[in-house]
């Protein structure tokens, strides 16, 4: 009886212990997965409204250039942080895989306008704000498929200190990632767009007509600027389809 009883213990031990493997292997690939997916994440956009003393502009504001008024500063801000696991092959030789990618996006808006600006300048800042506002609608989309092409990327490390060169290596990859997030979001040509066909608020075109012309014409304008630069929009109606 009692060894019959060892035996069904052993037995029901392995069996304990076999599933317990499957579920920890199964864990382990769920977790895996899991960390496959690079995590984006995307806050609210933050503005402020400064106003200024044109006599004595504050130092913390923006220099304007010849012939501005007022500015519209936007800050578009990425932060990248990027795990990997490391298989080491020999003392000082192993291979980095990026398993892990995690980028928070963040946007920050002050519009600058001295004390006694006009609703038309408030009204063309505004529009600076709008654009920026809509590029950062989809940059979590544009986040998430840059990041996404990093994901199982591998790199070959050397050095008697495998652990600083695999950190290395890793934030390496996470400032390549940043970079491409703001070479590829990139809302100046268009910005300039609107600078171009509003003259910097010195002529009448409507700011929120200009908006839309300008984030829907850029690709085809931003070619063309030096010769927009000597474009009349004064008198123009812009047609929008």
């Amino acid at each position: 009886m009692s060894f019959r009883l060892s035996i069904g213990l052993c037995v029901l031990l392995g069996l304990l212990l076999f599933g317990w493997l499957r579920w920890r292997d199964a864990s382990s690939s769920e977790r895996l997965v899991e960390a496959s997916v690079p995590t984006i994440e995307k806050e609210a956009v933050i503005f402020t409204n400064r106003t200024f003393d044109p006599a004595s502009p504050p130092s913390d504001m923006p220099l304007l250039t010849a012939g501005e008024n007022a500015a519209c500063d936007s800050d578009f801000q990425s932060t990248a942080s990027v795990g990997g696991r490391t298989q080491q092959t020999d003392p000082t030789h192993a291979t980095v895989t990026i398993m892990q990618i995690k980028l928070k996006l963040l946007l920050k808006i002050a519009i600058w306008v001295p004390t006694d600006v006009t609703q038309h300048v408030v009204e063309h800042e505004q529009g600076h704000r709008q654009i920026s506002e809509y590029y950062y609608q989809t940059a979590d989309k544009l986040a998430m498929r840059i990041a996404a092409s990093y994901m199982g990327k591998q790199f070959d490390i050397t050095g008697t200190n495998l652990d600083a060169e695999s950190s290395k290596w890793l934030q390496q990859m996470a400032t390549e990632i940043t970079d491409e997030y703001n070479k590829e979001l990139n809302p100046e040509p268009t910005q300039l767009l609107y600078d171009t066909i509003t003259d910097h608020s010195r002529n009448e075109v409507i700011a929120k007509d200009a908006v839309n012309h300008a984030l829907k014409n850029v690709t085809v304008e931003s070619g063309q600027q030096s010769s927009l630069e000597n474009a009349d929009y004064g008198n123009v109606v812009l047609n929008f389809r």
